[in-house]
């Protein structure tokens, strides 16, 4: 499998791995994208995404079922396994807590391996009640107050038993505003309020448990629970401690990681635990370390070594635009000066599309007024004439439109004039250069 070193199995036996077919599930979310992300090159795997309605991952996985059923219903195991067969999946990976539990249950059922944990860690994960529980006495578990326990100290947090990504957690302040909280029936934890630092602990257990591996991180910034920031931040002995006894306690398989926060006095307390993929596993990925391409080949019963690049690195996230249209179109007519050369680069973007387009079989039409030996300037921007299927080198009385002669087409041009005479005479949809990223992956 072509692959990273940091994730190849260990002598590098990945000859022998036919063509894996793997399933993200629910694939409309965030830590979703990361998995198709960190999966997609490898060339020996075919990924798949499902989920119960269309959404961004349409845009995203090539291959999408987008009307599974949801787990609560009846049907959805006979459907799940139905799809399994047709599309040749071998192996299942969670998205969420309730689906990643809900799959360990019924794990005998389903028709390919789910990556991830067994049972017993996906219950533990599932609810934070159980977790402090089963860690009770440890000095990193947090002071936990149930509901007839008297609370000597405040503030205080309180967090559904089951919840993700701080939805619906809150600082409490006062004893009638905790009241108030519990009489509205959710079923809450309540432990001391912890001030300090928040830390992700990612972290990789192989099928021996053997934990290979943990890296902490920082959350700088936090919107909608998703690190909008984020750190590489060095292992203390403290961290390691807490990782090491929590994979001694639960036996999580393959990817999973855990949240912690300082106490008032500096000490890292547990918030949660997770045996699903985190959003901003990326944050390692980037480093050489791909937790969901190791956690395959754990699955897929291989021994796997751990490579990671000791780089300070800090991830910063932005929301994204992608865009669906029901635009087709089979001839790319595009523009040169200012166009494919901008401020004597050349658009990296617009060749990605161009690359794109290539890849789909589209025709590509380089309409030009350069002034000078325009095979020379290619040449010094090393961009192939072979490229195109055709250049027109035009002369500036010309007009670019008559050369359009594919009605199913685009023209790409930075001048309004031809844009518009495009437009008019040719009846073809045009695009300034700043629109060229909307146009990527259609």
């Amino acid at each position: 499998m072509s692959a990273p070193e940091s994730t190849v199995a260990a002598g590098g036996a990945v000859a022998d791995i036919a063509k894996v077919g793997v399933l993200v599930f629910p694939a409309e979310a965030e830590n979703a994208f990361e998995l198709f992300d960190a999966l997609r090159y490898a060339t020996r795997l075919r990924v798949w995404g499902a989920s119960s309605r269309p959404g961004y991952a349409n845009l995203l996985f090539p291959r999408l079922k987008d009307d599974l059923p949801p787990i609560s219903d009846p049907g959805f195991l006979d459907a799940l396994n139905a799809f399994v067969a047709q599309a040749g999946i071998s192996l299942i990976f969670p998205t969420h807590d309730d689906v990643a539990l809900y799959l360990a249950a019924h794990a005998a059922q389903i028709r390919a391996t789910v990556v991830g944990s067994d049972l017993a860690c996906a219950e533990v994960c599932r609810e934070k009640r159980r977790l402090y529980q089963a860690l009770a006495g440890e000095a990193f578990c947090p002071r936990v107050f149930g509901e007839t326990d008297p609370v000597d100290e405040w503030p205080v947090f309180a967090k559904p038993n089951r919840g993700q990504g701080g939805v619906g957690a809150a600082r409490v302040g006062t004893p009638a505003e905790l009241d108030r909280l519990r009489s509205a029936g959710a079923d809450l934890v309540v432990s001391e309020f912890l001030p300090g630092e928040e830390f992700t602990v990612d972290c990789f257990s192989d099928r021996h448990g053997q934990l290979r591996f943990a890296g902490p991180r920082s959350r700088d910034v936090v919107r909608m629970g998703i690190a909008f920031v984020s750190r590489v931040v060095p292992l203390d002995a403290q961290t390691q401690q807490i990782a090491q006894a929590l994979n001694e306690r639960f036996r999580p398989r393959g990817l999973w990681f855990f949240q912690v926060k300082r106490d008032a006095g500096g000490r890292l307390k547990l918030l949660e635990m997770s045996c699903r993929v985190a959003g901003t596993m990326s944050v390692y990925r980037q480093l050489g370390v791909n937790l969901p391409l190791l956690a395959v080949f754990d699955a897929l019963g291989m021994d796997v070594q751990v490579l990671r690049n000791d780089l300070p690195l800090t991830l910063r996230r932005r929301l994204q635009s992608s865009y669906a249209t029901d635009l087709t179109f089979d001839t790319v007519y595009v523009d040169y000066d200012d166009t494919v050369i901008v401020d004597g680069q050349v658009n990296a973007v617009l060749m990605q599309f161009l690359y794109e387009c290539r890849n789909r079989g589209r025709r590509l039409v380089l309409l030009t007024k350069h002034a000078g030996d325009l095979a020379a300037h290619m040449r010094a921007f090393h961009i192939p004439e072979s490229l195109f299927d055709r250049i027109d080198h035009l002369d500036a009385a010309q007009r670019k439109v008559d050369f359009i002669t594919d009605r199913n087409a685009i023209l790409i041009d930075n001048l309004f004039a031809e844009r518009r005479d495009a437009a008019r005479h040719a009846g073809i949809a045009v695009f300034d250069v700043d629109a060229v990223p909307g146009l990527l992956g259609l």
